[in-house]
């Protein structure tokens, strides 16, 4: 089997139908399969699954056991040659997995893949291409040097500012609303570490990846759109304590030995 998609819902049923549709579009003309894992939501998205997508792969779980557990339940039970790992609150382009599937072929040395994503008006998501959270890159951008020099490689190592939109390129950090991940490269690195509740799980996959020798890429040539944050609001405690907290578990990982 070529390709398998896992896609983790909480909440958000209507988005869900949205990406899959949109996706099974995209797939038609490779062998696939898809996973969808709940993480026990209240809007009926499990019965609209169900009933819409009888075919699909239904993990059904009784409480929110976060994003790194839920999509590792769908990745050991994954057939394909690559995984995709992709948010429900997307719009996958028709183009998209033609292009990144002849892409990872093309290059054995890739163990993942992101691509250029917009939100729903159009305007490019920085975090489509990113490096690695060490705390002079936390830094610069927490204080906003960043902003102020957003194409310096000094000061913008966050979101690669140096780098062109649509320029297709080596990166430190693939963004977990997609990542095609080769099924071989996982094995040899492990899955998601479950450490991570929500957020910085990508940046962890992706780190280790790079340590075992594979490169990540940013692949421009196509996009997809991302509504960004439907299951989280920005600014609220919660989202808060989830992105910096899981900032915090990636620098004690990696760079503070205690």
């Amino acid at each position: 089997m070529e390709l398998s998609i896992v896609i983790v819902s909480y909440n958000v049923r209507d988005l869900l139908q949205q990406a899959l549709d949109s996706l099974m579009d995209a797939a038609e003309d490779f062998k696939y399969e898809i996973f969808v894992v709940d993480n026990a939501s209240k809007d009926h998205t499990v019965e609209m699954v169900q009933e819409k997508y009888p075919h699909i792969h239904l993990i059904v779980n009784p409480k929110n056991i976060g994003f790194s557990r839920a999509n590792n339940q769908a990745i050991l039970k994954a057939n394909g040659k690559y995984i995709l790992v992709i948010n429900p609150d997307t719009i996958t382009s028709a183009d998209t997995i033609y292009k990144v599937i002849k892409f990872m072929n093309l290059h054995d040395d890739a163990g993942g893949l992101g691509v250029r994503m917009i939100n729903g008006q159009g305007r490019f998501l920085k975090e489509s291409k990113r490096g690695l959270p060490t705390p002079w890159a936390v830094f610069s951008k927490f204080v906003g040097l960043s902003k102020i020099f957003p194409t310096s490689k000094l000061f913008n190592r966050y979101h690669l500012g140096w780098i062109d939109e649509y320029r297709t390129s080596e990166i430190e950090v693939l963004a977990g609303a997609f990542m095609l991940l080769r099924k071989k490269a996982l094995d040899k690195v492990g899955l998601f570490d479950e450490t991570f509740f929500m957020y910085g799980e990508d940046i962890d996959l992706s780190y280790r990846l790079s340590l075992a020798g594979y490169k990540n890429y940013y692949f421009p040539e196509t996009y997809i759109i991302h509504f960004k944050g439907q299951s989280t609001r920005k600014l609220s405690l919660r989202y808060i304590q989830s992105f910096y907290g899981a900032m915090f578990i990636f620098v004690r990982k990696y760079f503070l030995k205690f």
